[in-house]
């Protein structure tokens, strides 16, 4: 069904299926601060639903359920199909990343009787709407010796919170007149996190304080702060939006509420005809670059791997594996908000309630950096679309020229695969906490469920 309020399509006792599965998806980004930790909550979910390790298969045969991990912060997930791998696969494909804040590796200062933390931001964000704000420190340090040490600090309600300080109304008068760009500089996003100083210290003493309470506490020491890669986000759990409660506020939709309804749907397939395939990434909002981004070898990898334990070392096919293979790059979409319409061809933007978004195209300006999907794939999707019942709408990125924004999808599309971008619309995109419907999210699942299936 096109461009219809997805509500109307349910009855008041099938309400009860959308809030359910959105208590799982809000207990998923509740956990899922961090790349890392996403992965750990998607081995959880998929070992119960009965899928293994790659190492533990010696050949794979249809039905087999599979996963592989890449360096903690990617995994894939495989469902073998009854047709030949060479015939293709259907693939969801999401991001884990979500724009925060990180520390540098030698952070910690003192100022004027405060210990701070020195970041670096980390994807795109309007840095004025993270401050005043309970934010928690989620992340590892890694020893020399090799130890992993799990930090998670604000996240369970006796922790103490950390947070960046603004300017007092009653002194801004200068700092009012900076631009929205400006208002907070990126070297200010400077987290406080104490202020009691150590006993007989001369020096810093607020600092040394700090740094022995991280020595008593979790064996930490400043120089360990080089190979530790900690996160400062959002506090707290996600929340029912709204009155009527249809909504979910929380941080990290963009994207891991694709990622949470890919995942789902492929733990859902039982003995497709085509292999299904979901792959969660990192780095997405940097550019998906680097070793754990879309644009490594280790799908392309994966897949090789695949072909091996079902006996075929051939390089061609891989290449018509990947080729012959279908993808829905499993990415958000910008929902009209209602006090910024202006931003909006409204002819050709994505509201909130009217289920999965197809972006044909994302990029900005003449379409630069663009996947531009075949329309003879849009056909084949809007069909199974509507046989299904699955609500769905398209979209642009906002206006023409307005500004833009990238997905995975070309990085995939380099393979000769149809790929074409389908996801949830939110509100805040970008900012510490986002808003979604809770009837968007479940008729996602259901379109990815579909897609797997069907297509």
């Amino acid at each position: 069904m096109y461009a219809k309020n997805a509500w109307e399509k349910y009855t008041d006792n099938q309400y009860k299926d959308i809030m359910a599965f959105n208590e799982g998806y809000k207990d998923f980004i509740t956990k899922g601060k961090t790349e890392r930790a996403c992965v750990s909550e998607a081995i959880l979910l998929a070992k119960k639903a009965g899928f293994k390790d790659i190492k533990d298969f010696d050949s794979l045969k249809a039905g087999d359920k599979v996963y592989i991990t890449n360096k903690e912060k990617n995994i894939a997930l495989f469902v073998m199909g009854e047709k030949p791998l060479t015939d293709g696969m259907r693939i969801l494909g999401a991001h884990i990343d979500s724009p925060r804040m990180d520390l540098k590796q030698n952070p910690l200062y003192e100022s004027e009787g405060f210990a701070l933390l020195d970041t670096h931001y980390y994807g795109g964000v309007k840095k004025y709407q993270w401050v005043t704000l309970p934010l928690s420190l989620v992340g590892v340090v890694v020893k020399k010796d090799g130890t992993v040490l799990n930090i998670s600090i604000g996240e369970n309600e006796d922790d103490p919170v950390v947070g960046i300080t603004d300017l007092l109304i009653h002194l801004s008068a200068d700092q009012l007149q900076k631009t929205a760009a400006k208002v907070i500089e990126g070297e200010a996003l400077d987290v406080n996190i104490g202020s009691i100083p150590l006993k007989d210290e001369e020096k810093n003493a607020v600092k040394a304080n700090i740094l022995q309470l991280l020595k008593d506490t979790y064996d930490i020491e400043e120089e360990d702060f080089l190979s530790a890669e900690i996160e400062v986000v959002p506090s707290g759990k996600a929340r029912d939006f709204g009155l009527d409660r249809s909504m979910v506020m929380g941080y990290g939709h963009d994207d891991r509420v694709c990622a949470y309804t890919s995942l789902m749907a492929i733990l859902d397939i039982e003995n497709p005809q085509y292999t299904s395939c979901c792959i969660l990434v990192d780095k997405e909002e940097i550019g998906s670059v680097g070793a754990t981004g879309a644009q490594s070898l280790f799908f392309e990898n994966t897949v090789a791997e695949l072909l091996h334990l079902c006996h075929d070392d051939s390089f061609l096919s891989l290449r018509h594996t990947l080729a012959n293979s279908m993808m829905l790059s499993s990415d958000v979409s910008a929902g009209v908000d209602p006090l910024f319409k202006e931003v909006n061809d409204m002819k050709n933007a994505a509201f909130l309630g009217h289920g999965i978004v197809f972006n044909k195209y994302t990029g900005s300006r003449g379409k630069s950096g663009s996947n531009d999907a075949m329309p003879e794939y849009m056909a084949r999707l809007r069909k199974i679309m509507d046989e299904e019942n699955i609500y769905f709408q398209t979209a642009e990125l906002g206006k023409v020229d307005q500004g833009g924004g990238g997905t995975i999808a070309y990085i995939l599309g380099n393979y000769n695969m149809n790929v074409i971008d389908a996801g949830i619309a939110v509100l805040n995109m970008h900012a510490p906490f986002e808003i979604v419907s809770k009837v968007d999210v479940y008729e996602g699942y259901l379109a990815y469920k579909v897609f797997l299936q069907k297509a």
